[in-house]
């Protein structure tokens, strides 16, 4: 069954028949799956929340059917938020691709839509906790604690997703704030009819993004990532 752009069939088999040795495989392969979906459509919150959602429930699924025991159960589940971390990372990096466009054009982030667009940012890592948690409420009974322990233990380490969006907002704030000392400042016609199309914007950075990774690609230098304190 294709939902949301996800190959739910596909993943529910790849849980069910994997083992711990495999577990690298299936984070790519949820990544991959999310990102994908990610892609697919407006990068919004409400879009964003329906992907882990289903990603969650097909991975939940699958894991029910697999005969290994809770630790293993547990390992592969980690992986799979493992997963959707790394492509909810991307589309973090995404959105502050897009903010950076209005930041060098002189743009205020104090302006409605912009503060917005920013605060969606700074809640990635909560929308992500908050969906895969209730997601994961709706597997099946013995998934409940492994899922459980899976979250509490990302809550306590921090995600890439939260690092990011993190360091996102302090240094787009930081630079916004120079602009405006500097007296930088962008048409609003202009502005506006960014921001009007935002969540269409962010998507084709996202694409972009990946098809910089594609093989053969020219490598850029990483972005730098700041941690929870």
């Amino acid at each position: 069954m294709i939902k949301s752009g996800i190959d739910q069939d596909a993943l529910v088999k790849m849980f069910s028949e994997a083992t711990t040795k495999q577990a690298e495989a299936l984070r790519q392969a949820v990544s991959e799956a999310t990102l994908k979906a990610l892609q697919g459509r407006e990068l919004t919150l409400a879009n964003i929340r329906k992907v882990l959602t289903t990603v969650t429930q097909a991975t939940s699924a699958g894991a029910a059917q697999n005969p290994a025991g809770a630790v293993d159960i547990e390992a592969l589940l980690s992986k799979a938020f493992a997963g959707m971390d790394a492509a909810l990372l991307q589309a973090v990096q995404a959105n502050r691709r897009a903010l950076q466009q209005f930041v060098d054009q002189g743009a205020n982030l104090q302006e409605k839509q912009l503060k917005s667009a920013l605060a969606n940012v700074e809640k990635m890592e909560d929308v992500f906790f908050a969906t895969v948690s209730k997601a994961a409420q709706s597997a099946s009974g013995p998934l409940q604690a492994p899922w459980e322990q899976v979250l509490k233990a990302m809550k306590l380490k921090g995600t890439d997703t939260g690092a990011q969006a993190i360091s996102t907002v302090e240094q787009l704030m930081a630079q916004a704030q120079t602009a405006l000392r500097e007296g930088r400042a962008t048409s609003l016609r202009a502005a506006q009819a960014m921001m009007d199309s935002y969540a269409a914007l962010v998507s084709g950075v996202l694409i972009g993004m990946s098809e910089g990774l594609q093989p053969g690609a020219a490598s850029t230098p990483s972005e730098g990532r700041s941690r929870k304190k």
